[in-house]
């Protein structure tokens, strides 16, 4: 009886596996399988600017997010000021802001016909753009500035909680051997705090590859909407999934560099080591410090913010319509369905790795986290290949058994969408239920099984209340973020079904934001949510220490 539970254990773990690999597998066949042809015609005309646009955008991208999260972070952890437990709070908020939204946000504040150039023309008498130079925010540089906005808090709270775990000591120890505040900052501060840099680093480096609402907007064409354009503009699906080998290629050279820079940076800082005290602002360049992050507060975060509010005030009647609770309405839908699935799935992996010891069980947490780092365009090229082809051998058996057909179940349904998020987002149900069930003690179970339980009489009457809050917050995790993907659900959703990330980007792209505010604020709303669970998890992190 043992040896079958075992083997139909393994043979789920092994299924589960085969769901999560699915699409880079897919991808990979159908690279290999697909002509040459098309790329090599596209790599001979426009796929050399393609890349070339995609590694600019990156390195600008990060040297931006740098110079706005690095100077905030250094500032929030090191000095006591008024409103500093306020504002590093609000450092963090930007990440619940879509770049796209912020990027049609200060087009229309900057553009030429903008309130800036024309408050600068008021002021100076210019009369048209040939007597004054400014520079264009529909430029790889303003979509570097824009994604930056977005994505610095990456960096900002890898960088802030490293600089709080500091010991005292390393600081104390340089001041007795004659050091200069400046020098302990570059060769004790900086080092230590270069890991933390290297991820954020990292995570904004392949959220910026695969963006697709910025970059679509200001009309740069990167790896990204090359996919897009290849796949729905010429319908070539192997050269899709050609292009989108090679984004997968240059997600892995970040991964791997970013592990290659500290693979011999040992840190152990544990056991009767004082944390740093909070300095008082005194110089001219500390009370600048202030001011320079509270700027950047309002530009990545009330800016937009208040705009919005403003529009969906002034345009409520236009936005308050039946299409915008049927897109609610298909939102709360898909995510609901996406958050409990991976939730099943992630229960299922870590009871058996728990209680089997399964062989693949800890293969299949790692991979079932692989989906994270995969860009959502990408994620959605991969599976339509195997949904379609199941799409195409259901009407087979359909035609063969004289039967109706029944259209495209798979590829043309909301059930590619759900799997989508699932395979993109269960990183965060596992994550989440891992960091709740590594809480648990082996001896909880041991008591159970003394008592005659099985394990899933064990798991349901143990751990399963005390998983209860990693449950619920990995639910609320993969809801939010299925609700906001916007790239894999403008490639798989189903005709004439919209979610609010689409019908947002759709109004964005139509210039149109302002009849489709309301929406876009509700979408930030959710997205706040994670954020603060994110900052407040951190703070915990620093009361507790």
């Amino acid at each position: 009886m043992f040896k079958i539970k075992t083997t139909a254990v393994n043979f789920l773990t092994l299924a589960l596996i085969g769901f999560f690999v699915m699409p880079i597998v897919a991808i990979l066949y159908q690279a290999i399988q697909g002509s040459l042809a098309s790329l090599t015609h596209l790599w001979h005309t426009v796929l050399t600017d393609y890349f070339i646009n995609s590694l600019l955008l990156v390195t600008g991208t990060v040297l931006i997010s740098l110079l706005f999260a690095l100077p905030a972070a250094y500032l929030v952890s090191r000095y006591q000021f008024k409103g500093q437990s306020v504002l590093q709070w609000l450092l963090c908020l930007p990440l619940a802001i879509p770049a796209y939204l912020s990027a049609y946000l200060y087009t229309d504040f900057l553009d030429y016909p903008g309130v800036v150039q024309q408050w600068l023309r008021a002021i100076f008498s210019w009369q048209s753009i040939h007597d004054y130079w400014f520079p264009s925010i529909r430029s790889l540089g303003g979509a570097c500035f824009i994604l930056a906005l977005s994505l610095y808090p990456y960096i900002f709270l890898l960088s802030r909680l490293a600089l709080m775990e500091q010991s005292e000591n390393l600081t104390q120890s340089a001041k007795l051997l004659g050091a200069s505040p400046r020098q302990i900052f570059w060769r004790v501060t900086l080092p230590l705090l270069r890991p933390s840099i290297a991820v954020g680093c990292a995570l904004v480096a392949m959220e910026t590859l695969g963006d697709f609402g910025t970059v679509f907007y200001f009309a740069i064409p990167t790896l990204t909407t090359a996919i897009y354009d290849t796949w729905l503009g010429f319908g070539d699906l192997q050269a899709a999934a050609q292009i989108a080998i090679s984004m997968l290629f240059l997600i892995s050279v970040f991964i791997v560099i970013e592990r290659y820079a500290r693979r011999k940076q040992k840190h152990y800082q544990r056991g009767c080591e004082a944390l740093h005290q909070y300095q008082p602002i005194k110089t001219w360049w500390e009370k600048g410090l202030v001011v320079y992050s509270w700027l950047l507060v309002m530009l990545a975060f009330f800016v937009p913010l208040f705009q919005l509010i403003y529009w969906a005030y002034h345009y409520f009647s236009e936005a308050w319509t039946d299409n915008f609770f049927v897109y609610t309405k298909n939102s709360l839908l898909v995510a609901v369905i996406a958050a409990l699935v991976s939730i099943l799935f992630a229960l299922f992996l870590h009871f058996i790795r728990r209680f089997y010891q399964a062989i693949y069980a800890k293969q299949g947490l790692h991979l079932a986290s692989l989906g994270y780092a995969v860009p959502g365009t990408v994620l959605a090229i991969g599976l339509l290949i195997p949904l379609t082809f199941a799409d195409h051998q259901l009407h087979s058996l359909t035609d063969w058994l004289g039967l109706p057909s029944f259209g495209l179940v798979f590829s043309g349904s909301i059930f590619a969408l759900i799997t989508a998020y699932v395979i993109r987002f269960s990183a965060m149900s596992v994550g989440s239920i891992e960091t709740a069930l590594n809480k648990i003690p082996p001896s909880f179970e041991m008591a159970g099984k003394t008592l005659g339980h099985s394990n899933l009489s064990v798991w349901r009457k143990i751990h399963f209340p005390l998983l209860r809050k990693g449950i619920l917050t990995a639910l609320l995790l993969v809801f939010i973020e299925s609700m906001k993907e916007l790239n894999a659900s403008l490639l798989l959703r189903p005709f004439n079904f919209d979610t609010l990330a689409t019908h947002v980007f759709t109004y964005t792209s139509d210039e149109q934001l302002e009849r489709a505010a309301l929406p876009a604020i509700v979408l930030i709303i959710v997205g706040l949510i994670p954020v603060i669970m994110l900052t407040r998890s951190l703070l915990a992190t620093r009361i507790k220490e």
